[in-house]
């Protein structure tokens, strides 16, 4: 099989889970588990559950939800999205051919279901809070107030000439017109496709024409850590190369003037001339919501489709059930609006259920380490979602940063994007949280749509072990699969995941290459969805994520995932972050090398904390696990969402500094230059 190389080792259980278990950290976390579940009322928490035969608990929900899934996503689906005409098929999917088809016969909108649904009942609650950059300017956006932005700018998408199934590319900051613009697309029936607001102009022209976008919606400039960010020069660069693009709309984030071409529209002013009523187009279930573009291994970027009725329903159950939110909940997912996390826990999840949602603009350094924990005090944010690379940057701060501010609206903490390793994972919950908050480590990707596997729901008393994501979410199989394409039935082993049934809130096609999407996600391991990732599964049945499977070091015949040797280095008190890499090695075949960024303070010679970190690695993993140079660093190559560029960094211990590629979403680019030169001198130091 192709993806015979992915066998992951169990040697990560042994070392890195079992070890845990008894540590201060989990004595720590089982004071605030609750002590019973006995009179728990499923249908309380699920009210569609008390027409489920047989179903008296998480487990039997669960189960329910797997075995008999037309059944519990047609219950959900009627209930709680509203229809402009019923569905008569809950589904018809085939995983071996890529077909993934949900709720057909139906039709709705999914701007009416996000806004005009809670007007009949909440029209001042406040649906956005917009937290900007400069702290203790944020501004509230009532669901009527945001109806009518949507309404507005729809009217001006139609006056410009987009019709139904048009592409419109939005490359804007976290602001409230931009979710007006993701719901005016929505609206009238186009296909949004949001760029994070940092790409370059050539990342975001290839996006404009694999879209082929008929119109760009854009801001003059955008503010960010108390820099200001050209967005304008940016768009104008990029649709030179876009003839596609008909007109640019240019929104004012400041009052900075910019150049206008013949191509652009001043928004704000448009917006202004237009009627506040827009009547919404009737959608299909299965028509295209939205483009997102993500990295693949090819190097050219996918642009996933989700569409309207599967991607909604399953983003609004995973944010009310995996984050507990109720209804006057604050939801603060500090994500940036043009990634998946942004989409479908900033935006689509919590205004479909009728949310408070915030839109974070700033950074987690602005004006200091503090911002986080000021804007939860401030804002009495309720639930707080987050990336554990952030956490283990401002864990580096220490906890005076932390325990300036009240954070005692805190409910629930959620992590994503990556592993959290368990040091990250035990100061949020112990100084974040106090010990009070359920810590929800969240596994998904762009291709599923919304979370997948974490540690809630559960019933109430069900455990959280720290480090681990361990339940999948209704509806959902995780199969574990060996480098022979079996699947894996046993516990305590590991593998490459896999998802064995559809779900609703899954990628339906790459945009115009469905031959891609097949190959990627249903060729290795046919009748399955294949997630690229690996993980554990424990004794009791609880999942742990491993890492990518391309991040499999093959050292002397053994195989261990960079993640197993970052979640030990990780552990030592003077690192604050870790990334290892694989380089080529001429007797081992390949080594591993780390790169670490120390804490604040530290002073300790720079051969002994190399020595430690060698020898803890030997200790807890194998001796063939220790890195064999470790380079103290300033700071780790990152994308400006937070994740560190992996790819940059085995280039460089490869010696190919000169050949890193397009590096626009790199946030601080010194960096680089930086690893580098640092790297020339490790590499020439006598060993």
């Amino acid at each position: 099989m192709a993806m015979s190389f992915l066998a992951c080792r169990n040697t990560f259980v042994k070392h890195c889970f079992h070890r845990k278990l008894t540590t201060a950290l989990w004595r720590s976390f089982a004071k605030w588990k609750p002590t019973s579940s006995r009179n728990y009322n499923i249908a309380a928490c699920m009210p569609e559950a008390a027409a489920f035969l047989g179903v008296g608990d998480h487990a039997g929900l669960y189960n329910y939800s797997v075995n008999e899934g037309d059944r519990f996503w047609g219950a959900l689906a009627r209930q709680r999205l509203s229809w402009i005409t019923p569905f008569h098929t809950v589904q018809d999917c085939k995983l071996s051919e890529g077909k993934i088809r949900w709720f057909e016969g139906g039709q709705l909108n999914a701007s009416v279901n996000c806004l005009d649904r809670h007007i009949h009942t909440c029209p001042e609650r406040v649906a956005l809070i917009w937290e900007k950059d400069e702290p203790g300017t944020e501004a509230r956006v009532t669901y009527r107030q945001l109806l009518e932005l949507t309404c507005r700018l729809g009217n001006v998408l139609k006056r410009q000439g987009v019709r139904k199934g048009d592409r419109v590319t939005i490359y804007m900051p976290p602001c409230p017109l931009t979710v007006a613009a993701m719901l005016a697309c929505a609206r009238i029936g186009a296909v949004h496709s949001v760029v994070f607001a940092g790409f370059s102009s050539e990342a975001l022209a290839d996006r404009i024409r694999d879209a082929q976008s008929k119109l760009v919606i854009t801001s003059n400039q955008a503010l960010r850590g108390g820099r200001t960010i050209e967005l304008k020069k940016t768009v104008d660069q990029a649709v030179k190369d876009c003839p596609s693009v008909t007109r640019v709309l240019v929104a004012m984030r400041t009052d900075n003037q910019v150049q206008m071409t013949d191509k652009d529209i001043p928004l704000e002013e448009e917006m202004m001339k237009e009627d506040v009523t827009c009547d919404p187009v009737a959608m299909e279930s299965e028509d295209m919501l939205f483009l997102l573009y993500t990295s693949g291994s090819t190097g050219k970027p996918k642009g996933l489709v989700h569409t309207h009725a599967g991607y909604l329903l399953y983003t609004s159950l995973t944010h009310r059930y995996v984050f507990n939110y109720h209804d006057g909940d604050v939801f603060g997912c500090v994500a940036d609006i043009g990634w998946i996390t942004g989409h479908s826990y900033a935006v689509y999840g919590p205004l479909c259920n009728g949310g408070t949602t915030v839109l974070f603009e700033s950074t987690p350094l602005y004006p200091d380490p503090g911002r986080y924990w000021e804007t939860v005090e401030r804002l009495r944010i309720n639930q707080f979602y987050g990336a554990p690379t952030a956490i283990r940057l401002l864990l580096k701060y220490g906890d005076q940063w932390v325990k300036k501010y009240d954070r005692s609206s805190l409910k629930t903490l959620g992590s994503v994007g990556e592993p959290i390793n368990s040091e990250a994972w035990e100061w949020y919950s112990r100084v974040v949280g106090e010990g009070k908050c359920p810590l929800v480590d969240t596994w998904w990707q762009t291709e599923t749509g919304g979370i997948c596997i974490a540690p809630r729901p559960s019933d109430p008393d069900a455990e959280i072990i720290p480090a681990m994501v361990m339940r999948p979410f209704f509806g959902i199989q995780p199969a574990l699969m060996d480098e022979k394409g079996n699947r894996l039935s046993a516990s305590d082993v590991s593998g490459a995941l896999c998802i064995a049934q559809p779900w609703p809130g899954m990628a339906r096609t790459i945009y115009n290459d469905h031959k891609r999407y097949i190959e990627t996600y249903f060729q290795p391991y046919p009748g399955h969805f294949f997630t690229g990732d690996g993980a554990y599964r424990s004794k009791e049945g609880y999942y742990q994520i491993i890492g990518r499977l391309d991040d499999v070091l093959n050292v002397s015949g053994h195989r261990l995932g960079t993640a197993e040797i970052e979640e030990v280095v990780n552990q030592h008190h003077v690192v604050a972050e870790s990334a290892v890499v694989g380089y080529p090695h001429e007797i081992k075949g390949e080594g591993a090398y780390a790169f670490i960024v120390l804490k604040d303070g530290v002073d300790d010679p720079e051969e002994l904390i190399e020595k430690q970190l060698r020898d803890t690695v030997s200790l807890k993993i194998a001796k063939y696990a220790a890195p064999d140079y470790i380079q103290v660093v300033k700071r780790l190559p990152k994308t400006r969402s937070g994740k560190i560029m992996r790819r940059v960094l085995r280039k460089i211990v490869e010696g190919k500094g000169s050949q890193l590629g397009d590096l626009s979403t790199m946030d601080d680019q010194t960096a680089v230059q930086e690893i580098i030169d640092g790297h020339k001198h490790l590499r020439g130091a006598p060993r």
